[in-house]
């Protein structure tokens, strides 16, 4: 046994110490008119981070084997928590989708502790059945199996951002762990097929993609956020306008301490801003990795792995959304956007990547 990482976990409490100041910098004027208090989201957001990362130091000390043993009751309960948050009146409704459950005036959303469920299960099912894996009935349709009933409870709420992410981080731990590559061209047919149903039986997600290739259609409407977006990028220039100085988060840019941060920070601190966030989580990518790729028990790398896959698909599909290179998912920006549920479980992966590190 050694010290955890250090760099991998000073990375994430830079990030942790910039997302509040930044959470502020973007919510004060939203907080000031909804709840006459401009301190409002930083607050909530200093007790989860206080929180996470008193979690993510105790989970960091905790052998991360404990989880190979309890992998089915952690799935299972992940599986009924995202059952209940569907029954009205367990599960409430914010923003379109019945994913949360409220607890006083905080949310917990189970979609985002079943990306943690869904790691760990997968990660014991690979290094127990690694000599399965070229027989697909027998090692691969189980876990897919088990991956269509979360995605499908997900879609239900429904989050397709969440959704996503779940299923692209279980079908990159298959194919590190050596399955044939012709499953995943079968398999990406029929995510393409699947994918074009989900948007043709929800209109909303139509809307979207038509927003995406051609926001000015409706700028008022489902091209609103992205065009407000693009116009907080845009004047930050090399070194931004200035903290506390963004215009965009005055009432044109909606709730921009949530999907939409990234372009508060690049307001106002220009590309040099957008600069160090992104290399602080290349950092976290690099550090992360390495220490999957050292592991030599197989549960350990595939843990490590899925976790640091699932943090850094998150990041790439928030970034896309934020400049426009992909319709709006409603994704968070991992460590930076408000939001508990969130923050709490990126925390918690990053204490059991951290905890692998010591081995």
């Amino acid at each position: 046994m050694k010290k955890f990482d250090k760099l991998l976990f000073f990375s994430v409490l830079l990030l942790m110490i910039l997302s509040l100041f930044m959470i502020y910098s973007a919510s004060f004027v939203w907080a000031e008119y909804k709840f006459n208090n401009p301190f409002k989201y930083v607050i909530n957001q200093g007790i989860f981070v206080i929180i996470g990362i008193i979690l993510m130091i105790i989970i960091s000390g905790i052998d991360h084997n404990i989880y190979l043993k309890k992998a089915n009751i952690i799935l299972l309960t992940c599986i009924t928590l995202l059952i209940l948050v569907l029954i009205p009146g367990i599960g409430i409704v914010r923003n379109g989708s019945r994913s949360w459950f409220g607890i006083g005036s905080f949310g917990v959303q189970p979609s985002e502790f079943s990306k943690l469920g869904l790691i760990i299960f997968t990660s014991k099912y690979l290094s127990k059945s690694n000599k399965f894996l070229k027989d697909y009935k027998k090692g691969v349709f189980p876990i897919l199996t088990i991956l269509f009933l979360i995605f499908a409870l997900i879609m239900l709420e429904p989050d397709f951002g969440t959704g996503m992410i779940i299923v692209l981080t279980v079908i990159a731990m298959l194919f590190v762990s050596g399955v044939n590559m012709k499953f995943f061209i079968y398999l990406g047919v029929i995510g393409v097929i699947g994918i074009v149903i989900l948007i043709i039986i929800a209109p909303y997600r139509m809307d979207r993609i038509t927003s995406f290739i051609d926001p000015w259609s409706d700028p008022l409407g489902t091209g609103f956020q992205i065009i407000q977006s693009l116009y907080a990028i845009g004047p930050g220039g090399l070194f931004g306008v200035g903290y506390l100085n963004s215009r965009q988060k005055s009432f044109y840019l909606p709730e921009p301490q949530t999907d939409f941060i990234f372009s508060i920070i690049a307001e106002e601190f220009g590309i040099v801003g957008a600069l160090i966030v992104l290399g602080l989580f290349l950092v976290i990518l690099i550090r992360s990795l390495r220490i999957s790729l050292r592991q030599e028990n197989l549960f350990s790398k595939y843990l490590s792995f899925g976790l640091t896959f699932q943090l850094i698909v998150q990041v790439i599909m928030n970034l896309s959304v934020v400049i426009g290179l992909i319709p709006v998912t409603g994704v968070t920006l991992p460590f930076l956007s408000y939001g508990g549920s969130s923050l709490l479980t990126s925390l918690i992966g990053i204490g059991i990547i951290l905890n692998v590190s010591k081995k």
